[in-house]
């Protein structure tokens, strides 16, 4: 198993198993504020098993590629999504469940004006901006008990820009 990671372009096709890609793109669903906004509605949901939906404000280090992959998390008991709150791209990585464990993970670049909702349970990677700031807004569960895994690799991965 080779332990370089490519990264890919960040589309929603290619995320759909891990999650949905929040982007304005193409028409607005609707027009509204007297037709000076365009609405792109209910692009993703909140999937939480209990507690509430809150938004965070997450300020990340920037860091760079080649990026050394070491740890993955998931969080069983809600969703997550992140709105970078700047115009630079970030790194998302995730991996297939394979069990209890994380399979082999992919690297997606997200675009400028992209953000993304993890599904709940998705193994993925810590936040990972590229650029400074690392400004996110952050929509995930509010609630008791713990909501986070951590899984270690032996063999670190390496995402590199392409192949």
């Amino acid at each position: 198993m080779s332990h370089l990671i490519p990264c890919e372009a960040l589309t929603p096709d290619a995320f759909a198993p891990f999650g949905d890609v929040l982007q304005a793109k193409g028409p607005a669903d609707r027009m509204i504020n007297q037709g000076m906004c365009g609405r792109f509605h209910d692009r993703a949901s909140l999937d939480f098993s209990d507690g509430r939906a809150g938004i965070s404000l997450f300020d990340a280090v920037p860091r760079s590629l080649p990026y050394k992959l070491e740890m993955v998390e998931r969080h069983p008991d809600g969703s997550q999504a992140f709105l970078p709150m700047t115009q630079n791209p970030f790194l998302v990585i995730v991996a297939p469940a394979e069990g209890d464990a994380p399979g082999k993970p992919r690297a997606f670049l997200a675009a400028p004006g992209q953000g993304i909702n993890f599904f709940r349970g998705t193994w993925h990677g810590v936040l990972t901006p590229l650029a400074a700031p690392g400004l996110f807004a952050v929509f995930d569960r509010i609630g008791d008990g713990a909501n986070l895994q951590e899984h270690w690799f032996e063999t670190p991965f390496t995402v590199v820009e392409e192949i």
